[in-house]
């Protein structure tokens, strides 16, 4: 069978929808989901994106099962969960039997293109027309809008539908691009999950200029569209992606982790205004952009679900829960450190499990900070070594520093009364159903997906040979 057979048999057409939607992903990268103004941003401007979500669609519960790029893009792209793909570790490529949307948008008459970070692999999987942005140092929104004009203007022309793919650095270290001058470090208001210190208020500068300089590219994108006159025949979609690279994000299990800003923007389909408050999985964005240019996936082609229904306006059950994980594996400077972590969410509670946790967790933003509290002589200069220093002169903050390092077995964090996760209620009586049923949950799915010993997962995974 030839990959465009199977491909259709993937994607079983159905009958022709009249004017087919254009496509339009824009992909932020390392973002932290609440330095949106929709999402209660204290500091941080974004008004495109505030603009899209009020004209559009905002998702208050939409999740990555990975907090890390690698497979949060692969999860995007394909609809599949990063166990079925095998992309648990960052840096890593899908299994070749893998197939993504390009496979089912392109027999549908789609032309599949992707601007700036890839970051999946292999091609064969992931066949994406493609352009990779300049050099992280410059602002790449120029390239974006000039590339995408010729990949739209060529689709135009010859009467396809689109698909594109823009995936920014902005917000990924190195912090380089955007105007810092809008931002005073004395004046920022520090979200209660982080430790007030100088250098977490100097990063904080360069971090939120790089997302404004993110959001400046959406409204640029839409003037673009408008300019064509496809505004009004497009959908148009904007992700935060996983959370940022400071502690008790990327790298993790926490909300600020996996949490994932998401909003959409589709005309005469979205009613503006709207909130969705149901569980979304990035593996449901594959299924339900197929859906929505005319195809449908069947089951086995994909984990995720399409929420087309919601966008229409109407109810639907997606998830009662979701899932996710993380593994040191792969990650630079860490690789030998053996310390999973499992995750099961609902709507109201997430309930983190640490198998290993009689040892330490870190990571290449974290181990400088291990480092200090081994030896007292060490000096680190990043924002998490800026909590130890801290530490030494104020005992109050040990609680956060040591959470940076040490993790119990499991965590239940009560989200509508605790969004920030700063009480673990493992122990309370009053939510022990919820932990029992949460458990069972947890164990039975890790069992189904071949991970019921997760520190046995993350040891076969230091045997494979990363490219």
């Amino acid at each position: 069978m030839s990959l465009l057979t199977m491909a259709i048999s993937m994607a079983e057409a159905k009958e022709e929808l009249p004017g087919k939607p254009n496509i339009v992903f824009l992909l932020a990268d390392d973002m932290n989901r609440d330095t949106w103004g929709i999402y209660g941003s204290l500091d941080c401007k974004t008004p495109n994106i505030d603009q899209l979500a009020s004209d559009g669609m905002r998702f208050e519960q939409a999740f990555c099962s990975v907090a890390m790029c690698s497979p949060f893009r692969q999860e995007l792209y394909s609809g599949r969960s990063p166990w079925r793909t095998g992309t648990l570790p960052n840096h890593s490529k899908s299994r070749p039997e893998t197939r993504s949307i390009v496979h089912y948008l392109e027999p549908l008459g789609y032309r599949v293109a992707l601007l700036g970070k890839s970051h999946v692999g292999p091609k064969e999987s992931y066949p994406f027309e493609y352009q990779a942005g300049g050099n992280k140092n410059d602002d790449q929104n120029p390239f974006f809008l000039e590339a995408a004009g010729e990949f739209i203007n060529a689709c135009t022309e010859e009467g396809n539908p689109f698909c594109l793919f823009i995936a920014s650095n902005d917000s990924h270290g190195p912090l380089t691009t955007g105007d810092r001058s809008v931002y005073n470090s004395d004046s920022l208001r520090i979200p209660p999950y982080w430790l007030d210190t100088p250098e977490l208020r100097s990063e904080l500068v360069k971090y939120y200029a790089e997302i404004s300089n993110f959001d400046k590219l959406v409204g640029e994108m839409r003037k673009e569209l408008k300019a064509r006159g496809l505004w009004d025949s497009t959908i148009f979609i904007v992700c935060s992606e996983q959370g940022a690279h400071f502690p008790f994000a990327k790298w993790t299990c926490y909300d600020n982790g996996l949490h994932s800003g998401l909003v959409a923007h589709w005309p005469d389909v979205i009613k503006p205004g709207s909130v969705v408050e149901e569980l979304i999985s990035m593996a449901d964005i594959t299924p339900t952009l197929v859906e929505a240019a005319g195809g449908r996936l069947k089951p086995e082609d994909c984990d995720g679900r399409s929420f087309l229904k919601i966008l229409q306006g109407e109810s639907q059950v997606l998830h009662p829960y979701l899932y996710g994980a993380f593994t040191n594996c792969n990650i630079l400077g860490n690789q030998e450190r053996i310390f999973p972590i499992r995750v099961i969410r609902s709507k109201s509670f997430s309930l983190i499990y640490n198998p290993n946790y009689e040892n330490i967790t870190s990571n290449i933003t974290l181990d400088k900070a291990l480092a200090m509290l081994n030896d007292s002589t060490v000096v680190g200069k990043d924002v998490a070594s800026s909590w130890v220093e801290l530490q030494r002169i104020k005992p109050t903050v040990d609680a956060l520093v040591f959470k940076l390092h040490h993790r119990p077995e499991y965590e239940l964090y009560h989200l509508d009364k605790d969004p920030y996760e700063l009480r673990n209620e493992i122990n309370n009586p009053k939510y022990q159903e919820i932990v029992e049923e949460m458990k069972n949950q947890l164990h039975a799915k890790l069992a189904e997906l071949g991970d019921s010993d997760p520190i046995s997962t993350e040891k076969s995974l230091l045997d494979h040979k990363w490219e």
